[in-house]
């Protein structure tokens, strides 16, 4: 496949224009024209990159690409170094963020949903792309309970912070990776937990004070699913060779 015909197709999936994110989502670096393997991965690190020299890809497809809002322009140092790999070994590299969050079917937001059991109701913003979900779950379960649950699916321990009775859990909020903010939504709601990768110093007592449950169930460990799914449809809608490599990360 023409490897902008790949990024037409992945546009055309993701539907990136519906959404201002804080990075260009796309072709971030242009490789070989013609793309026959690719290799997904949630973030582009050196460690991708080198997995994918030693595969010989054609491309390298992620979540967290380059290019951020508000980082250092220069090409230099540690980012230098991934650039300058892919362009040596004329390695395509795509990257997907709010997007592939977002997304109806094979989002971070659903894929996630999917694994812990919980029936998706709708957005938490007043917005078609919220980028945070509410739902709940068919039977209530104890906070103890919900975490020992997040930890056997992901595979990686939640840092729970409970109220002050470990009240059931029916109906929770959630969004992957560095959405601990949107735990005010969620209270506001009146949602009985809520999840997300990451957690700031304040989020403790946000969750403390208004009698809420929070997960932080790691940034990398819930965004590891929609890329994957990404890939898998590339992989079985139009015949790429496609591989998914989950390079570790404890955050």
């Amino acid at each position: 496949m023409d490897h902008l015909q790949l990024e037409s197709l992945l546009n055309q999936k993701l539907s990136p224009e519906l959404i201002k994110d804080y990075c260009p989502n796309g072709l971030q670096i242009e490789g070989k024209s013609e793309v026959k393997k690719v290799l997904t991965g949630v973030t582009a690190s050196k460690a991708l990159i080198d997995k994918a020299i030693a595969l010989k890809v054609d491309a390298i497809l992620v979540h967290h690409g380059y290019f951020w809002k508000g980082e250092a322009e220069v090409i230099r140092g540690m980012k230098g170094a991934r650039i300058k790999a892919l362009i040596k070994n004329d390695i395509n590299l795509y990257a997907y963020h709010l997007p592939l969050d977002v997304h109806p079917e094979i989002g971070n937001n659903v894929k996630l949903a999917e694994l812990l059991e919980i029936n998706v109701d709708g957005g938490l913003e007043p917005s078609a792309q919220s980028v945070a979900l509410h739902g709940s779950l068919a039977t209530p379960i104890s906070g103890r309970e919900f975490a020992k649950k997040i930890e056997a699916v992901l595979n990686r321990k939640p840092l729970h912070i409970m109220p002050e009775i470990d009240k059931l859990i029916k109906t929770i909020g959630w969004c992957t990776g560095g959405g601990q903010d949107y735990i005010e939504l969620a209270a506001a709601k009146g949602l009985d937990a809520f999840i997300s990768g990451e957690i700031s110093e304040r989020t403790t007592y946000s969750a403390r004070e208004q009698g809420i449950h929070y997960f932080s169930a790691g940034h990398h460990a819930t965004e590891r699913y929609g890329v994957k799914a990404l890939g898998e449809w590339l992989a079985e809608e139009h015949g790429l060779d496609v591989e998914f490599i989950d390079i570790d990360n404890p955050v």
